[in-house]
């Protein structure tokens, strides 16, 4: 039978290595049957050649073992080039060469973040000596702590990379309330934003208040904390922006709801435009253009070269919340896509 089947496999378009051949002759029970990759063997093999049937069988594993092998080798041939491309890629699709994040960018980084924390220092002391006067005279506004706020940023962001304000002229007075939206990709964006020089309170996550000098200044500027998973702060956190704007100041929203990996614009959520319709006041798109590319978000420990640019659109007003969103991401996505 040995000699039939070897025959039928050799008609077929598979053929037998040597060393499987040499194995295939050997009398039953002299040594084990060599296992293929697809759970099959040689004896297996030989054994449904027997028939009609077997042969057909036979040759049609004998294609599914020659397939799986030349999978095997292009793999093997993948990874060696990757390999020596120094392009191999991590788990989930990121890079696994640190993601191309030289040694300058992430000292640069450090530096900038020691210097920004240096600088905190003594204004915190200085916001402290100012906030019982802003408390008893200009609690909604805060002026004069926003715009120690101001400077704190100009001057951390101008030592290591310029920001561009372009469009100052579609700026509101600064006592006037209204509701500035912007894109958001990169912790820089804040920072950026400060270079308006308008007294605005931004929501943040109630943790970001515990940071030590910095969340401190937060809290004596006013700015409003959010617990994020928990509907009745996002209420009231709602509310006291409306609050705030009925007092004549002024709330930044960032209507995607998070940082953008990857640079790319995220539909806008409509509570920033509910708050503005619903207190009839002005929303000033802002577009940030650049800050992605200086620090990702992910990555604020790398601060590469460049500039950012923060555009200035001007007011549009409505009092239909659907309509004001969709005008504000028109703006921004548009503005992103010809400055790209």
């Amino acid at each position: 039978d040995t000699p039939r089947a070897m025959h039928a496999l050799s008609t077929s378009s598979f053929v037998v290595p040597a060393a499987h051949r040499a194995r295939a002759v050997r009398p039953r029970g002299a040594a084990r049957a060599h296992a293929t990759p697809m759970g099959l063997s040689d004896g297996s093999i030989a054994r449904e050649a027997r028939s009609t049937r077997g042969v057909a069988l036979a040759a049609r594993n004998a294609r599914a073992y020659r397939a799986v092998i030349k999978t095997h080798e292009t793999s093997r041939a993948s990874v060696v080039t990757c390999a020596s491309s120094g392009a191999a890629t991590a788990p989930g699709g990121s890079d696994a060469s640190a993601s191309g994040v030289s040694l300058g960018s992430r000292i640069r980084a450090i530096a900038f973040f020691a210097t920004s924390f240096t600088l905190a220092i003594p204004l915190i002391c200085i916001m402290a000596l100012i906030f019982p006067f802003c408390w008893v005279f200009d609690r909604t506004r805060r002026s004069a702590l926003s715009f120690v706020n101001d400077v704190w940023a100009t001057v951390s962001t101008s030592l290591f990379f310029p920001v561009k304000v372009s469009g100052r002229e579609n700026l509101p007075p600064a006592n006037k309330a209204a509701v500035y939206v912007a894109n958001h990709a990169s912790f820089m964006d804040i920072y950026s934003m400060f270079h308006l020089r308008r007294p605005f309170k931004f929501i943040s996550k109630t943790s970001n208040f515990l940071i030590p000098v910095v969340g401190w200044s937060m809290f004596l500027t006013g700015h409003v904390p959010l617990k994020r998973m928990e509907r009745r702060s996002q209420m009231e956190t709602l509310k006291k922006c409306r609050d705030m704007l009925a007092d004549g100041g002024s709330v930044l929203f960032f209507p995607e709801g998070t940082r953008s990996i990857d640079g790319t614009m995220a539909p806008f959520k409509k509570g920033a435009f509910s708050v503005a319709a619903k207190e009839n006041v002005p929303v000033i798109p802002v577009t940030i253009v650049g800050a992605h590319e200086a620090m990702a978000s992910g990555k604020e420990y790398a601060l590469n070269n460049g500039g950012i640019k923060v555009i200035v659109h001007p007011a549009i007003q409505s009092t239909d919340a659907d309509e004001l969103c969709a005008q504000a991401e028109k703006i921004i996505k548009e503005s992103l896509v010809n400055e790209s």
